[in-house]
């Protein structure tokens, strides 16, 4: 398993891939919706995973009717969301060493999230990640999120290296469609998603973790 070309730049998506945080929004999101007397499954979910809130919005108003209060359903789950990442968000696996590696090799990095810049900021200070990646690309900084490939395109804008020479982390579906469009090589974390047969074709690899990230960066290091 090994990478085509060593990357100039690599670029993280955030939640699910830097934080463990997909599993939080879930509980908070299922919370809320008992809150208001529906019924949520995991599945449905899942399937809005790594889709902004204009998207995430329509497909809750076809699901539950028209009638849903559905912003107010949202700004519940923000507040339970908010109550759980204060005990327990986590980083995943292999991110501090990863980014220790990148330092090492000075090799620049990046954020693309669906997050606001307000829940990026907030995560990596908690963390102590602050001013560890160069360019930061979140809700709001492009006119169409993932699956699009803006978010990537202008992280890479950001960073002024050339797409193809940059090092994209997923996990969600849509996260992976928006890298590998944007001409990246992709590679796939999975989270609360596995790989389809769509997204391991658009991908280089489909890795356990950030550990294994790191190997193939030392070892692309090594050949290049």
């Amino acid at each position: 398993m090994t990478l085509p070309r060593y990357p100039a730049a690599v670029i993280f998506d955030m939640d699910g891939v830097l934080f463990d945080s997909e599993r939080l929004y879930e509980e908070a999101t299922l919370a809320a919706a008992a809150e208001f007397g529906i019924v949520m499954t995991s599945a449905f979910f899942r399937s809005t995973v790594g889709s902004q809130w204009p998207v995430i919005r329509t497909m809750l108003l076809d699901h539950y009717g028209e009638a849903l209060a559905v912003d107010e359903l949202r700004a519940a789950a923000r507040r339970i969301f908010s109550d759980l990442i204060e005990a327990r968000l986590l980083l995943k696996p292999g991110v501090m060493e990863l980014v220790e590696l990148l330092d090492e090799l000075e090799l620049p990095r990046a954020i693309a999230t669906s997050s606001t810049r307000a829940t990026v900021d907030r995560h990596l200070e908690t963390h102590g990640l602050a001013g560890r990646f160069h360019r930061i690309v979140a809700h709001g900084d492009y006119d169409r999120g993932k699956p699009d490939p803006d978010p990537y395109l202008k992280a890479a804008e950001g960073l002024a290296v050339d797409p193809q020479l940059c090092l994209a982390i997923e996990d969600s579906h849509h996260g992976v469609r928006s890298a590998s469009s944007a001409g990246m090589m992709t590679i796939m974390v999975p989270d609360l998603l596995p790989p389809t047969d769509e997204i391991r074709a658009l991908c280089l690899h489909v890795v356990l973790d950030l550990y294994e990230v790191r190997r193939l960066i030392l070892a692309g290091r090594q050949v290049a």
